[in-house]
């Protein structure tokens, strides 16, 4: 593995929360507003703002190896609005040599006509929320773009970002796996080299999960989602895109996600933007950061307080372990079993460690703990915790 895994506090990331949508997907349960043309000026000074209170009370001194930018739909955003926040995190903080700059995008004609300017800005990559190429899919997911503008915005992205990504969506009710099968046959055509692919989960509180209470929505039974991430993994695997993290494949290491794997090893990352999580090391305890949902409240918050966030909460040495287990055993090449106990200042407790050892369940090589099954990370884990 390369010098992200095996360095401890080797790299420092930045997620900025971009919480407009053209439209709000009904399986969407993240921190999201509908886009009505308002002014967002104050929201980027807030940003700005954050950025170099961040600068300032953070322990380290570790120029940015990443940067995403996410939400809702940042490729909304004027390119000039970017390029602030790019300015201000470079000056502020610094950046490595290779660092990456990720931006998520709907492939609508609207959006893909900012792709060359956001590259000029410096994106270096692109995650386009594809999600299907089959418009009564499409349709059924509120997505506001078809197959032929999806089919479009890939081709054009691919002149302008070193890498672009696109992300699907399966387990839709009623598909079949011969359907999902054709489906995957069609997403290789495209040669990305880095796929994301996702089941749809009915989280509480979105239209889909009151579409379930009416009766309007029967999800797709455990069995079968497993069957299409069998699938899946099958398909991409002959076709040399292996699966690096549960949801995520790609062709070659040098086209993984470098921010994603950050969270998963356990590295830290500054959240700014209303919503966003962050895990920060502050007078040497690492904290867990959640900002101010509501643009306004967090504008606000930041213009008092310097922060977004209402209070940092400092983990103790158990939970932040637990958490760096979940996230790594996400990782088909496992979390390093002496850098994770090292970086959280506890250690998994060596009888438990034994058992699920020996039962199968996870497994170490070369000092990599793994886990035996991806579908199963959470259980594992917790059989290793409690």
């Amino acid at each position: 593995m390369g010098s992200l895994e095996t360095k401890p506090g080797a790299a420092l990331g930045l997620y900025v929360h971009w919480p407009y949508c053209a439209r709000i997907c009904p399986y969407c349960d993240f921190n999201v507003r509908r886009d009505r043309g308002q002014d967002t000026g104050f929201l980027v000074e807030a940003m700005i703002a954050e950025i170099k209170q961040w600068a300032a009370r953070i322990d380290t001194n570790q120029p940015l190896a990443s940067i995403s930018f996410g939400g809702g739909t940042p490729s909304r955003m004027e390119p000039t609005q970017l390029q602030k926040i790019l300015q201000a995190a470079e000056h502020s903080f610094g950046f490595t040599s290779d660092i990456e700059i990720s931006l998520e995008a709907n492939p609508t004609d609207q959006d893909a006509a900012r792709y060359e300017a956001f590259a000029q800005m410096g994106v270096n990559r692109l995650s386009l929320g594809v999600q299907s190429f089959d418009d009564a899919q499409l349709a059924f997911l509120g997505r506001d773009h078809t197959a032929a503008s999806a089919t479009r915005a890939l081709a054009l992205a691919q002149t302008h970002f070193d890498l672009v990504s696109a992300d699907f969506i399966y387990g839709l009710p009623d598909q079949t796996g011969q359907q999902w099968q054709s489906a995957l046959g069609d997403i290789l055509t495209l040669e990305l080299s880095h796929l994301s692919f996702y089941c749809l989960s009915i989280e509480p509180g979105t239209a889909f999960s009151k579409w379930q209470q009416r009766g309007k929505l029967q999800p797709m039974p455990d069995d079968q989602t497993a069957d299409l991430y069998d699938l899946t993994q099958t398909a991409l695997g002959a076709a040399g895109m292996p699966a690096y993290e549960i949801s995520n494949h790609c062709a070659g290491q040098a086209n993984r996600s470098r921010h994603n794997l950050l969270y998963w090893q356990g590295d830290d990352w500054i959240g700014i933007g209303p919503g966003a999580h962050g895990r920060v090391k502050v007078n040497g305890r690492r904290h867990a950061v959640a900002n101010l949902r509501r643009p306004q409240d967090y504008a606000n918050h930041v213009q008092q307080d310097g922060l977004g966030a209402l209070e940092l909460e400092s983990l103790s040495a158990d939970d932040d372990l637990a958490e760096r287990l979940m996230l790594g055993l996400r990782l088909p090449d496992g979390i390093g079993l002496d850098i994770m106990q090292s970086r959280a200042g506890a250690k998994l407790d060596a009888n438990r460690l034994a058992r699920s050892l020996q039962a199968g369940t996870v497994r170490l090589e070369k000092g990599q703990l793994i886990a035996s099954s991806p579908l199963l990370v959470d259980r594992i884990a917790l059989d290793l915790l409690v």
